[in-house]
């Protein structure tokens, strides 16, 4: 069963794509913080999954090959239409999951826990998620580490984005500081031109002078 579409959809994808994190190499920080979540919630696989238009895509992953997965088979579709923790104690008891492709067949997901990854401005853009091949719930210590360690991943994705517009805007600095440069020495050949040009007739005058008091 597909997940609901949320309300804001158009929006949140619009501040998605403008994380510019899609099909992005793998980067330190983030392993890091979906190793945490695979080690506090005794879980042997745990994602930062980025939910796209039709797919749902991995900047992180540990205990599993695959980069991404359809979104209309996506758990996670489903929790980021949630305020909160998204918990599937056993996904074959579940009428949403439990033909669901990814329970049926490998890997085989039984329990799922997923913490919407939600910006500064409310949007949901995916999940810190941990998956268990096995029915089990999460104790209150683990659900309330897993959403520090999503609000963490915001915040490094924040701070990416700003990093690379930073960036942006001092390569545009530098463009328009050449550009300025630029236009300087045009200007300057050009009043070194007329200046020439004022010269010439100056010379002849005093010339033509000169002659007349001989």
């Amino acid at each position: 069963m597909s997940a609901p579409i949320p309300q804001n959809e158009k929006k949140r994808l619009k501040v998605l794509w403008q994380y510019e994190v899609l099909d992005t190499v793998p980067e330190e920080v983030f392993d890091d913080l979906t190793e945490l979540a695979a080690r506090i919630c005794e879980a042997p696989i745990a994602l930062i999954s980025l939910v796209d238009e039709k797919r749902q895509w991995f900047k992180s992953k540990i205990g599993i090959t695959v980069s991404e997965t359809s979104r209309d088979r996506s758990f996670c579709a489903h929790a980021i239409t949630q305020p909160d923790l998204f918990i599937v104690t056993d996904a074959t008891q579940d009428e949403r999951f439990a033909r669901n492709p990814m329970v049926v067949s490998e890997p085989k997901i039984r329990f799922y826990a997923g913490a919407p990854l939600i910006t500064p401005d409310g949007h949901a853009l995916g999940t810190l998620c941990v998956i268990d091949k096995v029915p089990r719930e999460l104790r209150l210590e683990q659900k309330q580490a897993l959403r520090i360690l999503a609000r963490h991943v915001v915040s490094q994705l924040e701070l990416r984005r700003r990093t690379k517009v930073l960036g942006d805007v001092r390569q545009e600095n530098a463009r328009a500081k050449d550009d300025l440069e630029k236009a300087c020495a045009q200007l300057a050949a050009a009043r070194r031109e007329l200046a020439q040009r004022d010269a010439k007739p100056a010379a002849a005058r005093r010339s033509e002078a000169k002659a007349k008091r001989k």
